[in-house]
């Protein structure tokens, strides 16, 4: 009998061909808990699925989905949730920023009770190794006042690398249809329902080959609105869904636009 997995990984990708496997590699050296291994594609004509594929005969949890939900990392990364079989979801990019060795931890934190544990590059122990200068520094920027005026929980909203309790994001749902906003989106939910989020520390390095899909200028409005939404009152998860859902603009699809 196949053990269920603890946590569902999602890497959501685009056109990584063979620099996948490195990043595959470290995933499966690192993560001891049960697991499941979900890379999201846009498309079926994807470079990412036939390296992946290959990759799979070796390794039997890791699956290759290509998602239905329209293109961009946000619906990829929605797709992979709603297809995960762990109580314990992870999401990590496909292009090995990300330390892996953390997940374990980042699971177990979840496990214990918060709805959100984010990998924060911006407490004690944390650091951002290259990237671009202005992205940064409104990473830095949010995620400090969002700590500090909003009591979200971590230095770090904005960050990708978190772990999530998959009933907390059932209940509460996904709106972002863009770029990478989820991680703030989720931090900003949880704060409005009063659930516990948790961080840990992280050393986050620039991708070392290809290029990255992050469109400042395009998504920066989508993390201003998130940002908002973490202030105000306690809501159900039902006003929850219905706020933001009511707000949400028409973000467009194309992560490579």
């Amino acid at each position: 009998m196949t053990e269920r997995p603890r946590v569902s990984v999602i890497v959501p990708a685009y056109h990584e061909g063979v620099q996948v496997v490195s990043v595959l590699d470290r995933l499966f050296e690192s993560v001891r808990l049960p697991s499941e291994v979900l890379v999201v594609v846009d498309s079926a004509d994807d470079t990412t699925i036939p390296v992946t594929e290959e990759y799979a005969q070796k390794e039997p949890r890791l699956r290759c989905l290509v998602s239905t939900y329209g293109r961009g990392p946000a619906n990829a990364i929605r797709f992979g949730i709603d297809a995960a079989a762990a109580p314990v979801v992870v999401v990590t990019m496909a292009d090995g920023c990300d330390d892996p060795r953390q997940i374990d931890e980042l699971v177990r934190l979840v496990e214990r009770g918060v709805a959100v544990a984010a990998a924060s590059r911006y407490m004690p122990g944390g650091q951002q190794v290259g990237g671009p200068l202005l992205k940064g520094t409104l990473s830095r920027l949010a995620g400090r006042s969002l700590r500090t005026l909003a009591h979200v929980g971590t230095r770090d909203a904005t960050n990708s690398f978190k772990a999530y309790s998959t009933e907390f994001v059932q209940q509460v749902g996904i709106d972002s249809r863009g770029g990478f906003e989820i991680g703030i989106e989720l931090t900003a939910k949880a704060k409005r329902l009063r659930l516990p989020v948790a961080e840990i520390p992280t050393i986050w390095l620039d991708r070392q080959a290809g290029m990255s899909n992050f469109k400042i200028a395009k998504w920066v409005p989508s993390y201003v609105r998130w940002y908002r939404f973490a202030f105000g009152p306690r809501l159900t998860p039902g006003q929850v869904r219905a706020r933001s859902a009511a707000q949400r603009p028409d973000q467009g699809s194309r992560q490579e636009d």
